[in-house]
C-alpha cells in the first residue's frame, strides 16, 4: 500500500486529480489508516494510469467512466469499447476541420496585415466587422 503521493508519483496523477477522481466516483474512495491518510494499492495505481492514458487521448471523464466499466468488466464485448472510440475519433476529426477553418481565416488576415508603423491593421478591422454579428448571436 502506498499513500496518495506515492500513488500520485507511480501513475503519472498528480495527488489533486486522484483526490478529484474519487470526489466524482470515477475512483473508489481509498482506503484510509487510522490518521486519515488515504492507502491506494496496485488496482487503484492501474485504475490511474488508465485513467491518465484516457484523459491523454482526449477522452471526456464520462467516455472514461465508460471505459474504465468495459475495462474492469471481463465479460465486456470489444464492440462497446470500439463504439466509444469511433465516436471520439469522429469528434476529433470535426474539431480538425474546424481548427483548419479557423487557421485558414486567421492565415489570411495575417497575410493581409502590413505589421508596419502605420495604425491601419485588417486583423482589428475584421474583427470589429464581426462585433456586429457577434452581437445577434444568443451566446447561450
Amino acid at each position: 500500500m502506498m499513500n496518495i503521493g506515492e500513488a500520485a508519483r507511480a501513475s503519472g496523477v498528480s495527488s489533486k486529480m486522484i483526490r478529484h477522481y474519487e470526489q466524482i466516483g470515477l475512483l473508489p474512495q481509498a482506503v484510509r489508516r487510522d490518521n486519515g491518510y488515504r492507502l491506494y494499492g496496485d488496482t487503484e495505481v492501474q485504475s490511474l494510469r488508465f485513467i491518465r492514458h484516457a484523459r491523454n487521448l482526449g477522452f471526456g471523464l464520462e467516455t472514461v467512466r465508460e471505459l474504465l466499466s468495459l475495462w474492469q468488466d471481463e465479460s465486456r464485448e470489444s464492440r462497446d469499447v470500439r463504439r466509444l472510440a469511433t465516436e471520439h475519433l469522429h469528434a476529433l476529426q470535426r474539431k480538425a476541420e474546424e481548427l483548419r477553418v479557423v487557421m485558414a481565416a486567421l492565415q489570411n488576415l495575417v497575410s493581409c496585415c502590413h505589421g508596419d508603423a502605420r495604425p491601419d491593421c485588417p486583423i482589428l478591422e475584421e474583427l470589429a466587422g464581426g462585433l456586429g454579428e457577434a452581437s445577434k448571436v444568443d451566446p447561450a
